[in-house]
């Protein structure tokens, strides 16, 4: 059967595509510009919001005119969404969309190249080798004489992943990929991480089969960086029971507070005992790019390995991480596999022989082109923004007489609310207890409250709150309505607590 003519459900000639595009952008220039004036985010039951979306009825036999159904999906969206583009949205390490970057999966989608193959995407695999490249010289880390490498991902974890994989294959003493982990041998191959260390490690470990007996978690310092003269003696307890070291995960930024690892001190430890260094930049390695960033950041390039996420600190719109190996060849060992149903120029970057994926979307062009438009120090002005008004935060958190600053570092600001008659009383187990009753209830409160949004870390025991800034709409304005809103929430949930919970001399204890 012929189809002389045909018109797909699907289809849309140019002038309705221009006329629908028209209309949403408008709209959605008008609703982006109402995000400062509304709530964060909504107190709403999952059920209220699967019923204001219509998300309970069956899949529909016929279909709707496209210009109501974006007309009414933008605005219910936008109804019912939380808003990491908003000033006051300090709970994870989530940035607002840049505009550019908005439009740029825009005209990514349009094009929708996979590229996995230079064959099927010869513009956007160039476009993802230069963002790749620009990236590992924006935060100062150098690619091997021979060539480096490096893709985009979905995110950290997976950045993450990816160079696990890596260093997993390049110490194996076998084919691990051909024979699996243990290669016949019955030696366990092991990885050292701090104990403020991101649960990706533990995905990596579980997923690639070593399972996460296989990390070994080192204590931190006070300052909460990684001990490494207790790493160097986990690694020694390793050799010496016949065990294969093959990577130690530095933290550059940690999520709960911002800590950086001693890096310089962990590469040192790494080069002497021939262990793959990585770092996990994902939140802070982008902080790098400052002048005045730390020693201990700076570290980074002395890596084998570094993740970081474009869709933190680079302000790209979901999702973009990045992988980059010093030694390009590392991952083409690692995930490169030639079938022959495969027909690819190998002289060409064929980004399928870099990392898991097949199909593959054009992530680098939203990064590309904010890259473009801001430069390098634009972001590094950028960056330096949301470092000095998380400073200013905890110097406002300093000057109240009912919040206590526990930690600063790089963006993040943790605190928490102490009522004033119970300032004298911190330490004691009951009044610690109730502290961390209080904190965790207040932290609730404020999230269902619209006013602002921030999440929550637990430090030596005490449950803390935690604002993190990675956010090019905060204003000094925003920082500052911060201590008034969280104490003026503390008072009215300690005025409910207390009397139902269990007083004593020292101070109060929870039923």
């Amino acid at each position: 059967m012929t189809l002389p003519s045909r018109h797909a459900p699907l289809a849309m000639d140019a002038e309705a595509f221009k006329a629908l595009g028209r209309q949403l952008v408008d709209q959605l220039a008008s609703l982006l510009a109402s995000v400062p004036a509304r709530p964060v985010t909504r107190d709403e039951s999952p059920s209220s919001v699967r019923d204001a979306l219509s998300l309970t009825g069956p899949l529909p036999e016929h279909g709707t005119d496209p210009a109501a159904l974006l007309t009414d999906t933008a605005r219910k969206l936008f109804d019912h969404s939380l808003f990491n583009a908003h000033p006051r949205f300090f709970g994870y390490i989530t940035a607002p969309p840049a505009p550019i970057g908005i439009l740029g999966d825009f005209l990514a989608s349009a094009l929708n190249p996979n590229v996995g193959s230079w064959t099927l995407s010869p513009a956007a695999t160039e476009i993802e080798a230069q963002t790749v490249r620009w990236i590992a010289e924006l935060i100062g880390f150098g690619f091997s004489p021979s060539g480096g490498g490096g893709l985009l991902v979905s995110g950290g974890n997976m950045a993450n992943i990816v160079c696990f994989l890596a260093a997993r294959a390049a110490a194996a003493p076998w084919d691990v990929r051909a024979k699996g982990i243990d290669g016949g041998h019955g030696r366990q191959m092991v990885a050292y991480a701090s104990t403020e260390a991101h649960t990706w490690i533990q995905k990596a470990a579980d997923l690639c089969g070593l399972g996460t007996e296989a990390i070994r978690w080192i204590e931190t310092r006070d300052t909460l960086q990684m001990d490494v003269a207790a790493l160097r003696r986990a690694i020694d307890t390793d050799i010496a029971a016949g065990h294969i070291p093959f990577l130690v995960a530095g933290t550059a930024g940690s999520v709960s507070t911002g800590a950086v690892d001693p890096l310089p001190e962990i590469a040192a430890v790494c080069r002497d005992k021939g262990i793959w260094f990585h770092v996990d930049g994902a939140y802070g390695g982008f902080a790098a790019a400052l002048p005045d960033a730390p020693r201990d950041l700076r570290g980074l390039a002395e890596a084998d390995s570094v993740a970081v996420d474009p869709h933190k600190w680079l302000y790209a719109p979901l999702e973009a991480g990045c992988a980059l190996v010093r030694n390009g060849d590392a991952l083409r060992k690692t995930f490169a596999y030639h079938p022959a149903y495969y027909h690819f120029d190998d002289r060409a970057v064929n980004f399928v022989d870099y990392g898991p994926q097949n199909s593959r979307g054009f992530r680098a062009l939203k990064v590309w082109l904010a890259l473009r438009q801001a430069g390098a120090a634009g972001y590094r002005r950028m960056i330096a923004d949301d470092i000095e008004l998380s400073r200013a935060m905890a110097r406002a958190v300093e000057r109240h007489p009912e919040l206590e600053l526990t930690t600063q570092a790089l963006s993040i600001t943790t605190f928490r609310y102490v009522p004033a008659d119970m300032r004298t009383q911190r330490g004691s187990e009951v009044v610690e207890h109730y502290l961390n009753h209080l904190n965790e209830a207040l932290l609730d409160d404020l999230q269902r409250s619209g006013e602002l949004f921030v999440s929550h870390a637990m430090l030596r025991g005490r449950y803390v709150l935690r604002a993190c800034i990675v956010n090019f709409h905060t204003s000094g304005s925003d920082v500052d309505a911060v201590p008034e809103i969280v104490v003026r929430q503390g008072r009215i949930l300690d005025r409910r607590l207390r009397p139902i919970a269990e007083l004593d001399g020292a101070g109060a204890r929870p039923r």
